[in-house]
């Protein structure tokens, strides 16, 4: 059998090359590509070598804010007590005026019902009145003041059937139950403390604490027998707040004779005369004194107070914020307006061909404007440069005076530009500064937080 052997003549091509090699086209998206690449890679090393500069948003208001107290209430209180003994009826409502003969409160033998009484027309209109005014401020979360109109309402019917026996200071006896009057204009008070016969010389540091005060109701619905503290009696609108005062405060306040205080209660504010006590113990306290206001707080033994010192109000910057600089200064008498004429500059004198006196206006940025000079950088003008008057003259001003001025760094275009500021308060941290200088800064603006290091013109990020 033979063999038959057959031969490819088809060969596959060979490569001659070692490896494939791809050639990138060259076009004008591949160049930009390649410049935005490169930017980023730039912006990004410069972003992470360059010194930050960080922002203070300006605001307004006190250098700090004013401290706080916990004052100790004093009046002129009188309690009273009963002269019988018996079931008591309240005629008067709680923290409500009574005048001298007003009927406080009844004392029966027994508890019985009343007898069926008549109410006049003018009576009857009162104690509408009454009702529609509770009805309008009433909140159920003051449910015990019900029992004040219940007081008020029987108080005016009991009034009206006194008749010529009502207003007369002491005690009256109607229908066998003895009703006692006020002996003084004042304001009532079913409860007592401990505090009505306070003694100043007794003052001591635990006076005007808190955590052992208690109060004690008078208001019963039992017998009360003869002796018994009924009510208390507010005679005067005249009264006084204790504060306890630390050896700075004293310093502080050692030349304050007259103070505003503000009552954290509901934010209204008084003047008060103001003193300072040395307790027996050796503490202080500051006195304050009020002529009026007493019923608002009538209810709070201690009263929740601010003393409103800090009355210096300006715009707030960091004192790191601040930065003096030197400007050059230039007599008003040599400054002019230019180009449209709301440019301000100077004529700068050069020499002519001939000899004579050219004067060019040379705009320039004011910074300040006081003492009758003009302060300005060195930016358009240069030192040794020699200023002449508009409309001609033989005045001559050369250009060589410094003064500094204290400013910030304004933010607000991308770029630190000087501001000056006149401070009118400070303390480590911050400064008080006037508002609405010329030439100077406004509430919100954006200065740079720490001023060393940074210069005039120097680009910064724009604030958020």
């Amino acid at each position: 059998m033979t063999k038959r052997t057959h031969s490819n003549n088809h060969r596959m091509p060979v490569n001659n090359h070692s490896g494939i090699r791809r050639v990138i086209p060259l076009n004008i998206g591949t160049v930009v590509f390649g410049i935005l690449f490169l930017y980023l890679i730039v912006s990004a090393v410069s972003y992470a070598t360059t010194r930050h500069v960080k922002s203070y948003r300006v605001t307004s208001g006190p250098l700090a804010q004013n401290q706080t107290y916990t004052g100790l209430a004093l009046y002129q209180e009188q309690v009273v007590n009963a002269d019988t003994a018996g079931f008591i009826n309240y005629y008067a409502a709680e923290n409500e005026k009574v005048k001298s003969g007003g009927i406080v409160y009844g004392i029966s033998p027994s508890k019985t019902d009343r007898a069926p009484v008549t109410v006049s027309a003018n009576t009857l209109d009162t104690i509408r009145r009454s009702m529609e005014d509770f009805s309008t401020g009433f909140n159920p979360a003051d449910f015990h003041e019900v029992y004040s109109l219940r007081y008020s309402v029987e108080g005016a019917i009991l009034d009206q059937n006194l008749g010529d026996k009502a207003n007369q200071s002491g005690t009256l006896t109607v229908g066998g139950e003895t009703i006692s009057t006020a002996g003084a204009d004042g304001i009532v008070l079913y409860r007592t403390d401990g505090y009505e016969n306070f003694d100043l010389e007794t003052l001591k540091a635990d006076s005007v604490d808190e955590k052992n005060y208690h109060v004690k109701s008078l208001k019963t619905d039992q017998t009360v027998q003869a002796g018994e503290s009924i009510y208390k009696l507010i005679q005067s609108e005249n009264w006084s707040l204790i504060i306890p005062l630390t050896p700075r405060q004293i310093v502080n306040l050692s030349d304050t004779s007259s103070i505003k205080v503000k009552f954290l209660k509901d934010g209204v504010t008084q003047n008060a005369a103001f003193s300072i006590l040395t307790a027996g113990d050796g503490s202080y306290f500051g006195k304050l004194d009020f002529s009026n206001g007493l019923r608002r707080y009538i209810d709070n033994r201690f009263v929740d107070i601010e003393l409103v010192t800090n009355t210096r109000v300006g715009l707030k910057v960091p004192v790191s914020s601040i930065v003096s600089k030197e400007f050059y200064t230039i007599p008003e008498e040599f400054a002019t307006n230019g180009g449209d004429g709301n440019e301000a500059g100077f004529l700068r004198a050069a020499a002519g061909a001939d000899g004579s006196v050219q004067p060019s206006f040379v705009s320039t940025t004011l910074y300040e404007h006081k003492n009758g000079k003009y302060y300005i950088d060195d930016t358009d003008l240069k030192p040794g440069d020699v200023l002449v008057k508009d409309g001609g003259g033989s005045d001559r001003y050369l250009l060589n005076q410094k003064e500094s001025l204290e400013g910030v760094y304004s933010m607000n275009k991308g770029y630190a530009e000087f501001r000056k500021v006149n401070i009118i308060d400070k303390n480590e941290d911050y400064c008080i500064v006037e508002k609405g200088t010329p030439y100077g800064i406004a509430q919100f603006d954006n200065i740079v937080l720490n001023a060393s290091g940074v210069r005039e013109s120097q680009i910064t990020a724009q604030p958020s």
